[in-house]
């Protein structure tokens, strides 16, 4: 996270683009680009017009390695309406500098530092440098549940201000928001109704896209039991995908053990009636379903396993027929009625 936005001209090597061979998408030359952003799934391209920053229309597809247009398109982003569709007139303060950066200043558009620092998740802390004590810095894993899942939370969802527009500008992150403070002060996250499909979700609830990961969790039994995003991911580094405390073939049963009181309540960990190895626990209970780029998606966080039968009811993907692409929900729905230690109440 703190080094999802790069100046190219300080590391070239950072920039992931095709610019060698001629796209008729393609504009301009690195030369011209302020900031690069993003490196695992894709790369946009920032430039600097007076004060401000702006997202160049194109994009590269890193796993797919091509150039795509990048647009906003009507009716998704609810701060569309707000803006010009041209790109060069939307600049990246009110609507992406908040989260990629440190203490973004909306008066003056100065940032302590670009990127997610020291700051971004434990507030301020000249006094901690100074004396440091526990007492004068933010902690997430001391707060509440509520608020220490919140630090993560601010940018790991997609909603609305309470207040909007501010001193005349609509802002998409919580303007005001510091660790330590309760999110729902400053932000709401983006409603749902059950049976509509919309931009941010699938008819049942699920996040329809990226970001979201804040919107799926506080819907999740895990929330609910004290489970805390850092009981999983580690933001300060690791060598594991998705800043992982643990490889994902073992993270899961840290906790859920066979007869274990968290479950599952089977003897064996086989209760997928896959082979461990075969398919691994977030195959199932964290399903990708929620929209990156072109075809790629990323993994939704409720954790609630969804039934094939939900397909056929809410047109949400589900994991079996994801990955046995060649079965409908019925059939699906079939088989694993047929598994005596599978609940039918769990599946219809």
């Amino acid at each position: 996270m703190a080094n999802v936005v790069v100046d190219p001209k300080k590391h070239p090597e950072a920039v992931l683009g095709d610019f060698k061979n001629p796209d008729p998408l393609v504009t301009f030359k690195p030369k011209d680009v302020a900031f690069v952003y993003g490196s695992k799934w894709k790369q946009r391209y920032f430039v600097k017009r007076g004060d401000d920053y702006y997202v160049l229309g194109v994009q590269w597809d890193v796993i797919a390695k091509m150039w795509r247009k990048y647009t906003v398109d009507p009716g998704t982003d609810w701060w569309v309406v707000h803006y010009p569709a041209d790109p060069m007139q939307r600049p990246t303060g009110p609507l992406c500098d908040g989260c990629h950066s440190t203490n973004y200043d909306v008066a003056t558009k100065h940032v302590t530092e670009w990127n997610v620092g020291c700051e971004k998740c434990h507030g301020p802390g000249a006094a901690h440098v100074a004396h440091p004590t526990l007492t004068n810095i933010v902690n997430p894993a001391r707060l509440d549940q509520t608020r220490g899942n919140d630090v993560c939370i601010q940018c790991h969802s997609q909603g609305q201000p309470l207040e909007k527009p501010l001193n005349g500008v609509y802002y998409d992150w919580p303007v005001g928001y510091k660790a330590g403070d309760r999110l729902s002060d400053y932000w709401r996250l983006e409603e749902h109704k059950l049976g509509e499909e919309t931009f941010t979700h699938w008819p049942e609830g699920s996040a329809h896209k990226n970001r979201m990961q804040g919107n799926d969790f506080v819907q999740s039994q895990m929330y609910k039991r004290g489970v805390a995003c850092w009981s999983c991911h580690d933001a300060h580094g690791t060598d594991n995908d998705a800043l992982l405390v643990k490889p994902v073939a073992s993270l899961c049963t840290t906790c859920h053990n066979p007869l274990s009181p968290a479950g599952p309540n089977e003897p064996t960990l086989e209760h997928s009636h896959h082979s461990v190895g075969n398919a691994q626990c977030v195959d199932c209970h964290m399903p990708k379903i929620a929209r990156e780029i072109a075809n790629f998606n990323v993994r939704s966080h409720t954790f609630r396993f969804i039934p094939p039968a939900a397909t056929e009811l809410y047109k949400v993907p589900n994991p079996c027929t994801t990955c046995h692409r060649d079965m409908s929900p019925a059939n699906a729905t079939a088989t694993i009625l047929k598994w005596p230690d599978v609940s039918p109440w769990r599946v219809q």
